[in-house]
């Protein structure tokens, strides 16, 4: 199977060869998109995500196998633009959540999990809405792209100590009393259980 980096090199001679591309990450950064912006937005971000990628082609790195972390960094960048909605959504969830008693499995839920805090989603929600962007942008790369710390540092264009930096940050600010109690730390070692909260061993 080709490597992303390949079917990259292969489209600036046949442009036709990044409909592979496509093929392969679409699923995961469409998610990631409509998780942050809702379903619409979403589908506006993933087409913009795979126009600007084709358009920057000759600038990807091709010493990197896998192109998805680069996607979700132009992901990232279109997101922030739509900041307004971003807010409009986190607001929208925050309030669902007085009516139910959890979240779906496609929303914040699933951060709750990653994060292993034994704190309700109403207490949660809007602790995260209440993140500095950049704080707020690494944590759902982390839980909603499931990218490894240096992976979302490749996305971000920082570096993996940053990304450390703001996860152990994170987490001190969305559950600052189980962190006290545990003294857990996050290392962000790629793929180990340090720098992973528990469902990520």
């Amino acid at each position: 199977m080709s490597t992303d980096s390949e079917i990259i090199q292969r489209s600036l001679g046949q442009p036709r060869a990044f409909a592979e591309l496509f093929d392969r990450h679409a699923g995961a950064v469409g998610r990631y998109a409509a998780r942050r912006l809702g379903p619409d937005a979403g589908e506006d971000i993933l087409s913009e995500t795979f126009l600007v990628a084709f358009a920057r082609r000759t600038a990807f790195d091709t010493s990197w196998d896998s192109a998805l972390p680069w996607l979700f960094g132009i992901a990232s960048r279109l997101i922030r633009k739509h900041r307004a909605k971003e807010a409009r959504h986190l607001r929208s969830s925050t309030e669902s959540m007085n009516r139910e008693e959890h979240i779906s499995a496609g929303g914040l839920e699933a951060t709750i999990a990653r994060m292993d805090a034994e704190i309700s989603t109403r207490e949660l929600a809007p602790r995260i809405a209440a993140l500095s962007a950049k704080d707020r942008e690494t944590l759902l790369l982390y839980a909603w792209g499931d990218l490894t710390y240096e992976e979302i540092a490749q996305a971000l264009g920082v570096p993996t100590g940053t990304v450390r930096s703001r996860m152990n940050r994170v987490r001190t600010r969305l559950n600052p009393t189980r962190l006290a109690s545990r003294g857990r730390d996050l290392n962000g070692k790629e793929g180990e259980v340090d720098g992973h909260f528990r469902a990520r061993a």
